[in-house]
């Protein structure tokens, strides 16, 4: 076919094309293409030879080419410039028969042949694969991030905000991002939005307050909110990226209440030294006046009467003991005792030695095996084996005393053993022992306060372990615990 103009006009048209850098096409209002220029050329890889008077289908795929006579018959009524398709992908069909996409702008030219559309051409595959990789960064990103418009209509979800706040993404295209918030901030955003776009910059949203989120089951949970504002060819677009802080809250709350505890012991550390020399001076003169008086008129006095005296200075002392046992327990929870990777070689040896003269005094043998370093507190470790080898050697029976420790692997942790040839525990006692005041021998040989063994479950409660005993009378007892294994 030839071409609907002049030869003159074509040449004319050709010179002036041919330097823009955008594929130009200029066809009548038939369709025939008249003018190509040689972007034109290059982005369809047709020769000008092989378009002019050729129908412009030929650029459209076939199954497009349909609605494209239709919608080049709808210019045809209504010849002005405007973006063809605009809200639509055009594809357009190369001569290798690949598709490409791209944009057009139209442009009706009345000349003395009659009016012509100027068609100019942009391929966009570079922007689809940047928004196509913008897309897939969005998508795959761990936070929850929409995109809204200026109206505040959200133009695009991610899947993990669609998991934080239980829509699916078609249920919130479109609609205004209110919808993510309680109803007591829905009514301000608008007018806040509207002054973040007077001035979009990267910053956080509502720094200074307390934001919530709106779940579609009508949940609320504590957010932080970031925003990016994102300049495009639609106008300005705001990347809003959401967090959900729930956890940090419940983590800042536990921190707060994990503070006041620490505070708590602090207190409860001074009180116990106060209570301890107020209660202890005065029972150190009690004890002590009443051993003078019998020691004075111990020619005075008859056997009952010493027994009495005997029996005043031994309660009195009781009494001291009952106070250190109360202060030890106190200090478990001591802020000041941090841990460190403690060898509970030396801490054996530590016990051992404040039991000294009990060792001699009984003829005890005390030995360890291999013992491992641990992530503990010192001084609690220390009182933990004083007090369990201390039992040992108290109730001890008919034969000198044996105390053996060790310890044997147990998953991420060490157990830890402590076996005695002394009396021996009843099974109906053997969880009752280690709770507060609880005493097998309140007459005789053996006075206690029943403190001893209730700081022992306290100091490896603390440590993350576990304390029990195995024991029959007459048997011995094996007293076990589980500490975490050091560095």
């Amino acid at each position: 076919m030839a071409p609907a103009i002049s030869a003159t006009t074509a040449e004319q048209l050709t010179a002036i094309i041919d330097s823009v850098p955008t594929a130009v096409i200029m066809a009548d209002q038939g369709g025939a293409i008249v003018l190509a220029n040689l972007q034109a050329q290059r982005l369809f890889g047709y020769s000008s030879a092989e378009l002019l008077g050729e129908s412009i289908d030929m650029l459209v795929p076939q199954s497009l080419r349909a609605q494209h006579r239709e919608l080049r018959a709808h210019f045809a009524r209504d010849p002005r410039e405007r973006p063809m398709g605009k809200g639509r992908d055009l594809i357009g069909l190369r001569k290798d028969g690949t598709d490409i996409p791209i944009e057009i702008g139209l442009n009706p030219v009345t000349t003395a042949e009659g009016v012509f559309v100027v068609s100019a051409i942009v391929d966009i595959s570079e922007r689809k694969r940047l928004e196509a990789r913008f897309r897939a960064t969005i998508e795959s990103a761990p936070i929850a991030m929409l995109m809204i418009d200026q109206a505040g209509a959200i133009v695009l979800v991610n899947a993990e905000l669609e998991r934080l706040f239980g829509y699916d993404r078609g249920e919130l295209l479109g609609r205004k991002v209110e919808v993510l918030m309680p109803g007591r901030f829905g009514a301000a955003h608008p007018g806040l939005r509207s002054q973040y776009l007077g001035s979009p910059e990267a910053r956080r949203m509502g720094a200074g307050r307390d934001l919530f989120g709106l779940r579609k089951d009508g949940s609320e949970f504590p957010v932080e909110v970031g925003l990016n504002p994102v300049r495009t060819d639609e106008g300005q677009l705001v990347i809003s990226a959401i967090a959900d802080i729930s956890e940090r809250e419940q983590t800042k709350t536990l921190r707060l209440a994990v503070e006041a505890l620490e505070r708590s012991n602090l207190e409860l550390q001074r009180f116990a030294h106060v209570a301890s020399h107020d209660l202890q001076t005065p029972m150190r003169s009690i004890a002590s006046f009443v051993e003078l008086l019998g020691i004075r008129y111990a020619d005075k006095l008859d056997a009952q009467a010493q027994d009495w005296i005997r029996r005043v200075v031994e309660s009195v002392k009781q009494l001291q003991t009952l106070v250190d046992d109360l202060l030890e327990y106190a200090r478990v929870d001591s802020p000041a005792q941090r841990f460190e990777p403690v060898p509970l070689r030396d801490v054996f040896a530590h016990a051992v030695l404040l039991l000294d003269a009990t060792v001699r005094e009984t003829g005890a043998e005390l030995s360890c095996g291999e013992l491992p370093v641990v992530m503990g507190a010192r001084s609690q470790l220390v009182q933990l084996l004083l007090n369990l080898i201390g039992n040992a050697l108290k109730y001890r029976g008919a034969d000198p005393p044996r105390v053996h420790v060790f310890a044997e692997r147990e998953g991420d942790q060490w157990r830890f053993a402590v076996r005695d040839n002394g009396i021996g525990i009843a099974a109906r006692h053997h969880e009752r022992i280690f709770e507060m005041f609880q005493r097998l021998h309140d007459q005789g040989e053996y006075p206690g306060t029943g403190i001893g063994l209730a700081v022992c479950r306290h100091v490896v409660q603390r440590h993350g372990g576990r304390i029990w005993v195995e024991s029959e009378p007459g048997r011995g007892s094996v007293f076990f615990f589980t500490i975490a294994e050091g560095p």
